[in-house]
C-alpha cells in the first residue's frame, strides 16, 4: 500500500504541479492544508504527512468541523502550531516543498477521487484526531478508537 500511495503521490503531484491555474480561494485552501502538512508532520515520513492530510480533510468531510480546509486548520486549539505563539512561516525550504506537493496532490488530485477510493487510500481510516505521545497524553484519547500510527503519530477515530 505504502508503495502505491508513493507512486501516486508521484505522478499526481508531478501533474498537479503542472496544472498552476487555482483561483484565489483555492490557492488559499491549499496553502492551509500545506501549512498544517508542514507545522504538524515536517519531520514525519511521507506516510505520516499523507495521515495529516487525510486527517484535515476528513474533518473537512465530518459534520462537527468547519466546511474549509482553512476553517478546519484555523480552528480554535485544534492544531497546536496554530496557537503556540511561534512564527507561522515555513523556514525549511525542502521541507516546504514537500508539504505543498503533497497539499496540491490531496487538494487536486486525491478529493477528485470517487469516495470509495478515497476511502481505500486514507490509511487512517477515517480518523479525526491524532497526538504524538512523546509530546503529549491527551485526555480526550482514550475516548477514540486507534486506527493507524506512523512515525511520531497515533490516529484516532471516535468509537462505534
Amino acid at each position: 500500500m505504502r508503495v502505491f500511495l508513493l507512486l501516486l503521490l508521484a505522478l499526481g503531484a508531478e501533474r498537479a504541479l503542472a496544472d498552476a491555474t487555482l483561483s484565489p480561494e483555492e490557492a488559499k485552501e491549499l496553502r492551509c492544508l500545506a501549512l498544517n502538512i508542514y507545522f504538524e508532520a515536517r519531520s514525519e515520513p511521507v506516510d505520516g504527512q499523507l495521515a495529516v492530510a487525510f486527517v484535515t480533510i476528513n474533518r473537512l468531510h465530518s459534520r462537527r468541523y468547519p466546511n474549509t480546509v482553512c476553517g478546519v486548520v484555523w480552528q480554535k486549539r485544534q492544531f497546536s502550531w496554530t496557537h503556540d505563539g511561534k512564527s507561522d512561516r515555513p523556514y525549511e525550504q525542502r521541507a516546504w516543498q514537500q508539504a505543498q506537493t503533497i497539499a496540491r496532490f490531496i487538494f487536486t488530485k486525491y478529493l477528485a477521487l470517487p469516495e470509495k477510493v478515497r476511502r481505500i487510500m486514507d490509511r487512517t481510516n477515517g480518523a479525526l484526531h491524532y497526538y504524538a505521545p512523546k509530546l503529549a497524553d491527551p485526555y480526550w484519547a482514550k475516548a477514540k478508537e486507534v486506527t493507524f500510527a506512523v512515525g511520531g503519530h497515533v490516529f484516532l477515530a471516535d468509537r462505534s
